[in-house]
Parts: C-alpha cells; structure tokens; sequence
C-alpha cells in the first residue's frame, strides 16, 4: 500500500481504489484501500481524521500489513473509485506539535545530555519524558531558547529513507529501532533522529515552542509544552482568566498573585472567626438543653430530633451537653432523607453503656457505627421515622440503667 502521508504530508486529498470492505470484532467496519493520505496511530502522533467519499473517518490502524479506515457507516462498495479528505487543520497541528518535539528533545540533550524517553501527543498538550530525576529551573528555560532560536532560523526538515549502513554513519539521537525500512527524520547540523511521523518541511512552521510545567514521574521528568498554534491557544485561555481574576479580585494582572494571597488569608482568618461563632452558638444550645430537660430514673435524659443537620455538629453538641450534666444521658436523632443517623453520650454518673445502647439501634436501621462506653455515633437506613427511634433509645437506656 503507498502511504502518500509520506510521499506528501501537506496533501489533502485524493482519490483511490476500494481494495476490501470489511468488520472486526468489535463490529467496526473499516475499509482497505490502494493507497491512502490518511496518517495510522503510531510513534506517539494519533491518526488522522476527515471522510472517505462523505463518510466519516474514526480512526485510523495499520494492523497486520494492511491501514484500516474505521468508518461511521459503510461505504457504497458499488463503486470501487474512493475519494478521500483529510481534516487539514488537525493534520497539521500533529505535524507541528511532532517536530516541534524533536527540536526541544534536541535541545535537552545538546545543551544538558538529557535523554527524551517517551513521548505523547494528547489533544491540548504534550508530554516528554526526560532521563532525569531533576530539572533545574534554568536549564528548562535555555532548552526552551534554543529550541526557538532553531525555529526562527527556519532551518529545512528533510525525511529520508535509509539503510542501516547509512544511518550508523549520522549522529542519531538515539538508538534506531528497526534495521529495515528506515525513515529519518533531519534538521541538518542539529537533530537526526528515526521517525515515522509526519513533520513540516521547515522548522519555522512549528512556529513557536513554550513549556508549561514539569513533574516527576517514575524516578523520570515529565515535561509539558505546546508547539505552533497551540501556543496561541494557551495564551488566549490563560488571557481569559487573569482578565476574569483581575476583575474579580479588583487588581491588576501583576499584583494578583499579592491579592490572591491577601484573600486566602483573609478567608481564613474568616473561617476561624465563624468556627469560634459556631461553637459558641452549640455551647448556648447544650447549656439550654441541659437546664430544661426532666429528670429521668437514673438522672437526666436529654433527647432531641434534628433535619438535616451534619453529624459533626452533633457529635460536638453530645459532648459539649455531656460535659456540663455530669448525670446526663444524651441522645439526639437526625433525620435526613433517606437515612436515620443518632449520636449518644454519657456524663460521668450514669451507668449505661453507649457502645451497647448503639449496637441495639443500628440492629433496628440496619446501619453502621461504632463508639465506646462513653460515646458512640452510627447511621443507617430510614427505616422508621426519628421519633421511632428516639422511643426506642429512650426504653433501652432505661432498660439499661436499672
């Protein structure tokens, strides 16, 4: 099969013959044609899109010898005559975020010896990984001026086929892997490196390279950049932001870094303020319960039934209760809307045991929990309603405190 994305990369369109038509299994209909512009998966660049004869092009393989073409629907295999369209804009994006991934490689390793050992091409940026642990600051931003000095150079890409003989005499980046069939790709007097891949015939329509982060992944560095277009895009979409930022934080774009922190602790300061508040609010409530509660057999039972109130609150509020009514057993209920949960707790004169008082309520919500003798929580299923189970808490402290 002539692969004509290698012949012409800048090629659009073209016309050909339907060699077969068929489905794999996974019920996928592909078809094989004679020769095709349309650019497999493969070495890190995904395929290419666009239409065979109208129809939607999904994806792209090579697979055993042959490049299938993954339709949306089947073709009209009436006419063997097939006209292919490739989507040009993303075509192109591909050829200029791949070379601009050699150029920066390149610039890695001329400048500090770090090796690219992995490479992809995602859908906003791309990733390289160096054989490195580290990546200083500095050496990111040099690898980064080279790499675009190479570009405002416009220095020509050639592809060339060679033979493994010819390649052992170039400076290649790195060890080719393949012996047959072998495509280099050049910029002359810089980068010699085998790829399949489809590249610009120059270096100046890579048009610009910038890095936009770097992490460690697996002992290696994970580095992030854009390439050509890209880059404009990044630029637009972190443009969108600062002026949405500037405006929502009143400050000019280089001062929101200062107001960004200034809000953050004010924001802070803030959330203390109204924490304190809170508690203070669940003292007022606990002392309000524990002086209007009636005296039970064994002391005080204060008991309550809440909506919609978070567990936390009222584990801070049995406490808080418990703390004050040292002959208090204290038992409140939330009813949610489709889940019972309870919070129960002792002063330091009752003698019932809140781990057990649990257990038995649980039983009756089909729910989970956990405490000791002092204090203990759980939830479960609304399976009756909080009064229900506010009853039945109350009869089993009294069972348990006789």
């Amino acid at each position: 099969m002539r692969k004509l994305f290698y012949e012409d990369p800048y090629l659009r369109s073209f016309k050909t013959e339907l060699l077969k038509q068929e489905t794999d299994e996974q019920k996928r209909v592909y078809a094989v044609l004679k020769e095709t512009a349309f650019y497999p998966t493969g070495g890190g660049q995904p395929h290419d899109l666009g239409t065979l004869n109208g129809i939607k092009v999904l994806d792209v393989e090579e697979a055993d010898g042959e490049i299938r073409h993954y339709l949306e629907s089947e073709l009209d295999d009436s006419s063997l005559e097939v006209s292919g369209e490739i989507e040009w804009d993303r075509r192109f994006d591909h050829m200029q975020q791949h070379a601009g991934q050699h150029i920066l490689s390149a610039a890695f390793e001329e400048l500090f010896g770090y090796k690219t050992v992995s490479f992809h091409l995602g859908k906003e940026l791309l990733t390289i990984d160096l054989d490195v642990s580290e990546l200083p600051e500095q050496h990111a931003a040099e690898a980064e001026r080279l790499a675009n000095s190479i570009i405002l150079e416009n220095r020509p890409i050639d592809t060339r086929w060679v033979t493994a003989e010819e390649a052992g005499r170039l400076p290649l980046r790195k060890q080719l892997s393949v012996n047959e069939d072998i495509r280099l790709v050049i910029i002359p007097e810089y980068d010699y490196n085998g790829c399949g891949g489809t590249h610009p015939t120059s270096t100046g329509q890579v048009a610009g390279i910038k890095i936009l982060d770097w992490e460690r992944q697996k002992k290696k560095i994970r580095v992030q950049f854009v390439c050509g277009s890209r880059v404009l895009q990044q630029l637009q979409q972190k443009q969108r932001v600062t002026k949405e930022l500037s405006q929502l934080l009143n400050a000019p774009e280089q001062d929101l870094p200062l107001a960004g922190k200034r809000l953050i602790e004010n924001t802070k300061d803030l959330e203390k303020e109204l924490e304190a508040a809170r508690d203070a609010l669940l003292d007022y409530e606990a002392k309000g319960l524990a002086s209007c509660s009636p005296e039970a057999a064994n002391g005080k039972l204060i008991s309550e039934i809440y909506w919609g109130r978070s567990i936390q609150e009222m584990q801070k509020l049995a406490r808080l209760i418990a703390s004050q009514a040292e002959d208090a057993v204290v038992i409140l209920i939330n009813e949610a809307q489709d889940k019972l949960q309870f919070v129960c707790a002792r002063g330091e004169l009752p003698k019932v045991n809140m781990k057990d008082l649990s257990s038995e309520l649980l039983k009756a919500i089909n729910g989970k929990g956990g405490g000791n003798a002092q204090f203990a929580q759980g939830g479960g299923e609304k399976l009756m309603s909080g009064e229900k189970l506010l009853q039945q808490a109350k009869e089993l402290a009294g069972q348990m405190a006789d």
